[in-house]
């Protein structure tokens, strides 16, 4: 059936105009002022609201094997509580322990997600180890559509590489003309400042900071960005918290390293103090790298602004509080590190990002969908208004007020870190594909209908200038 949203202030990352949308099977077909709607068509009356085009997540953990514990989420609830937020496309990290194979992890993966997500979905796929059958098998992964790879310069012996692998991987990337994600952290600091905390009796959520301190993230982004500037490779940091880090990549990016910066809505919103929280409630907000220190947010917003800073992510890695987290409760660092926010990413940007005056319109729309699509190599079916895309839509409704609560949310855990934040703002209307998938913070599409999205190969080109800035 046809849908035909009316009356819509269409904002991209680099226009914005008044017309009609007219969407035909998955795509948009027309683009104009006063269309007559086809016969059939589900007519939506925007009402000079602005549209945008569908929100893209390209860090989230749907389904994790984790610290001894699964993440709580699965593909129905964690791609409803996207939607409902506005976000149309995902992106999953395959995270294989090491003693899996990355063809049996890429299985495992599509597994969870086929005939379950609601919307849109890729994957960045887990390079964990590098072994003799590594090649080959990344070639067809590749082959089969993912174009970018995640490593960890962290978690020693369970997701981590070492640097021999990290080096072949690298220049396997960019040999195929794939990027690189990276979680950024230098292991054999956090684990030495993990002893030396656990043997000075400090056990609690608070030292989890203190273990992995702003310097450690730092090193972390000058050592991959090293082996980057050898290879040639093409590497996206991803959850980018403080001053350092971004400095880091910025130092290497003025040097001819090919770098890109993706931050989180969590960094921008809370910060350090919310993990130092009396008894084991900083529990919920133990995340890796972690909340800095509040100077940290205003760097993080004017490098969205800026261009320097191209994506805002959740890294969506839902555990409980009451069942999961506890599994450190003597112990720091066996608590399962996460801050579910793949519902509430858009909402918060949009209050604290374009409602200050932090963001434009535009750059609201590059950092949360545009950039994403560019970098990943889904542009212009995504991230996009305009004819030929997929009618990937978020009709929003400006005047809405609320406060995030648990108790009102998609996503399946049982806390929400932005509990009792008033929003400004919602999506009134989500499609995917020309289909409707959420009203009014409610999911409302098909349990299954998310498809699994092919990427070409992006070469080792970086987004340019004004495409970081919108």
């Amino acid at each position: 059936m046809p849908l035909l949203v009316t009356n819509a202030e269409i904002i991209n990352a680099d226009s914005r105009f008044s017309a009609d949308i007219l969407c035909t099977g998955e795509t948009i077909t027309r683009i104009d002022r006063g269309i007559a709607p086809p016969a059939g068509a589900e007519v939506i009356d925007a009402g000079g609201r602005p549209v945008f085009p569908g929100f893209i997540d390209p860090h989230t953990h749907i389904y994790l094997p984790f610290m001894g514990t699964f993440a709580k989420d699965n593909y129905e609830t964690g791609t409803q509580a996207a939607l409902v937020g506005g976000t149309t496309t995902i992106f999953e990290m395959v995270c294989p322990a090491r003693d899996m194979s990355h063809a049996e992890g890429f299985a495992l993966w599509r597994k969870q997600a086929e005939g379950k997500a609601c919307c849109d979905y890729s994957f960045h796929m887990g390079v964990t180890r590098f072994d003799a059958d590594s090649t080959a098998q990344l070639r067809e992964i590749v082959a089969a559509g993912v174009g970018s790879f995640k490593v960890f310069l962290a978690y020693k012996g369970a997701f981590g590489v070492d640097d021999a692998e990290l080096w072949k991987t690298l220049s396997l990337a960019k040999e195929l003309g794939v990027v690189v994600a990276a979680h950024c952290e230098n292991e054999t600091l956090v684990a030495e400042l993990q002893a030396e905390l656990l043997a000075a009796g400090r056990t609690g959520p608070d030292a989890h900071h203190d273990s992995r301190p702003p310097r450690v993230e730092a090193e972390g982004v000058h050592h991959l960005c090293t082996f980057a500037e050898l290879t040639g490779a093409t590497v996206y940091i991803v959850h980018t918290s403080c001053r350092e880090a971004i400095e880091a990549a910025i130092a290497a990016r003025e040097r001819g390293v090919k770098v890109l910066i993706e931050t989180l809505i969590q960094y921008l919103l809370l910060d350090k103090t919310w993990a130092e929280r009396p008894g084991f409630e900083g529990a919920k907000y133990v995340m890796s790298p972690p909340l800095r220190d509040s100077t940290n947010q205003a760097v993080l917003w004017n490098g969205l602004a800026s261009g320097l800073v191209q994506t805002v992510a959740t890294d969506h890695a839902p555990f409980d509080f009451l069942s999961q987290k506890p599994l450190g409760k003597h112990d720091f660092t066996l608590i399962p590190n996460g801050i579910p926010a793949i519902e509430d990413r858009i909402t918060l940007l949009w209050t604290h990002g374009v409602k200050t005056g932090r963001l434009t319109l535009e750059q609201f729309v590059a950092v949360a969908s545009t950039n994403a699509a560019r970098i990943f190599g889904l542009w212009p079916t995504k991230g996009v208004i305009q004819p030929g895309a997929d009618a990937d839509l978020v009709i929003w409704d400006p005047d809405y007020r609320g406060t995030i609560s648990a108790t009102r949310q998609t996503q399946a855990v049982d806390y929400n870190a932005f509990e009792g934040m008033p929003i400004e703002g919602r999506p009134a209307v989500v499609t995917v594909r020309g289909e409707v998938a959420a009203r009014d913070g409610g999911f409302c599409g098909t349990v299954g209908r998310g498809r699994f999205l092919t990427r070409p190969t992006v070469g080792s080109r970086a987004v340019s200038r004004s495409e970081q800035a919108g």
